[in-house]
């Protein structure tokens, strides 16, 4: 079975992504940090009324909950991590006939941590347009635009609008409750939720036969584990306050913010940190925006389109570990989606957003004595409001928590892949999926694209692992 189905996978013809030809543009000269580049840019801009898509409506059965009982004491793959990487790995091993993985996550639900933290934002849809799903590639299940138009009387005319341009093979955006309705539906199509368990894994032994996952569950003995536990967000430096909790009227973006009884002061210069400060001023408050970068840097996606070609990650194949790094500062950089420019721009004109740019952060005070939280800059000035949100920025977890050290053989933060299968070169029955392949697949490894990437190496690898397994298991029973 695993013969034929090991083949059939391997010989599977992957289309490419056709370009997309966006019906609405606006050319913008090269940025200033980039004078080698002499062409426009193309900038997608959506209308400001199609970022506003509902939240909360039902577009079928509640989501799946995870199993209850005692975790299995065997499996051919364990997941680590429930996330959107783990929905996309778990459906394309159910295609490839390996139908008894095991996920376990911390989190109640598959996906339930991307979405909570969408929420937790406000942010509405996804840039991501609908040629970009988690589900398996190359396997025709109904993907995230037939999903669209099968609950057409749901959406918005707006939304409605961006399944049409989809359709088309124009640039779109995805409102975030159609994607959360597919995911569920992905995860209700392969059973997925009936091989997931939540829990924390806590320590991972690989030998050469086989994985020890040890969980807060139990015990678990793999044929292989994938690591899919994505990215944590950075914390503050400890010389910014005195001890290791933050005072008071400090706090993280990934926390739930209200609403501030004065102004709010925001640190970090990506898209989280741009989500918070429009929230703040569409409550009518005043917010100091405070950014280490000159200027802002607007763009269509996190990471450059090129890179989720083949030509771009192409890039990343056979060049230097220092070419790498390279890369990966330039284009892996703090960044803001072009549509919040306008009301920003609008903003800061009035001036309820003070924008401080270019400078560090010293010290963060919190709220004492009845007085406001406040932000030392290293220009000698200071910014201070009700409430102080740090944005920080994400770093990819890459298994150093669970795997031993001479595992990970951890290098400026990465660690050491091989490129074709992903797995751990000292442990080739553990892999890594998502941020933590950045080093092989480039920026976009930590996206839905790069995810179906990075899933179609892995499981080709265990199944070709598996297969050597039958074969040398039926040759010492002849």
């Amino acid at each position: 079975m695993r013969s034929s189905v090991f083949r059939s996978f391997c010989s599977c013809s992957l289309p490419p992504t056709a370009p997309a030809s966006p019906p609405r543009i606006q050319k913008r000269p090269p940025p200033s940090d980039r004078p080698s580049e002499r062409s426009s840019v193309t900038v997608f801009l959506p209308p400001p009324e199609f970022l506003e898509s509902p939240r909360g409506r039902q577009f079928g059965a509640p989501p799946p909950r995870y199993r209850t009982d005692a975790l299995p004491s065997t499996s051919s793959v364990v997941i680590v991590g429930g996330g959107l990487a783990a929905i996309g790995l778990a459906g394309t091993l159910w295609h490839a006939g390996i139908r008894d993985f095991v996920i376990v996550d911390r989190s109640s639900r598959l996906g339930g941590q991307f979405f909570d933290r969408a929420d937790t934002l406000g942010q509405r849809v996804l840039r991501s347009p609908y040629d970009h799903h988690p589900g398996a590639e190359g396997y025709r299940d109904c993907e995230l635009l037939d999903f669209a138009r099968l609950r057409w009387s749901l959406l918005t005319e707006g939304e409605r609008l961006q399944v049409r341009m989809a359709q088309a093979g124009h640039r779109s955006v995805v409102p975030m409750d159609v994607f959360e309705a597919y995911c569920d539906h992905v995860v209700a199509l392969h059973g997925l939720a009936y091989r997931a368990w939540q829990g924390d894994v806590r320590q991972i032994d690989p030998n050469d036969d086989e994985v020890l996952v040890r969980t807060s569950l139990g015990d678990i003995r793999a044929e292989n584990v994938v690591l899919c536990t994505g990215e944590e967000s950075v914390t503050a430096p400890a010389d910014w306050w005195p001890g290791d909790t933050p005072p008071e009227g400090v706090g993280y973006w990934s926390e739930p913010v209200g609403v501030a009884d004065g102004p709010t002061v925001v640190v970090g210069a990506g898209l989280s940190a741009a989500h918070v400060v429009s929230k703040a001023l569409a409550a009518g408050g005043q917010v100091h925006w405070v950014i280490r970068e000159v200027a802002e840097r607007y763009q269509c996606a996190d990471v450059n389109a090129s890179f989720f070609r083949a030509e771009g990650r192409s890039r990343f194949h056979g060049t230097t570990w220092q070419n790498r790094l390279q890369m990966m500062g330039q284009h892996r950089r703090a960044s803001v989606m072009f549509e919040f420019r306008p009301a920003l721009t609008a903003a800061e004109e009035r001036g309820s957003l003070v924008v401080h740019r270019g400078t560090g952060v010293t010290a963060v005070h919190g709220r004492t004595d009845g007085g406001p939280a406040a932000v030392d800059l290293s220009d000698g000035t200071s910014a201070s409001g009700h409430q102080v949100v740090l944005a920080l920025g994400t770093r990819p977890l890459i298994g150093a928590e669970l795997l031993p050290a001479d595992v990970v053989c951890a290098r400026d933060g990465w660690p050491d892949l091989d490129e074709v299968s992903l797995a751990y070169r000292a442990a080739p029955r553990v892999y890594a999926l998502g941020a933590a392949a950045c080093m092989v697949l480039g920026p976009a490894a930590r996206n839905i694209d790069g995810h179906r990437v990075g899933t179609s190496r892995i499981v080709t690898s265990i199944l070709w692992q598996l297969e050597t397994s039958t074969r040398r298991t039926e040759v010492t029973h002849v």
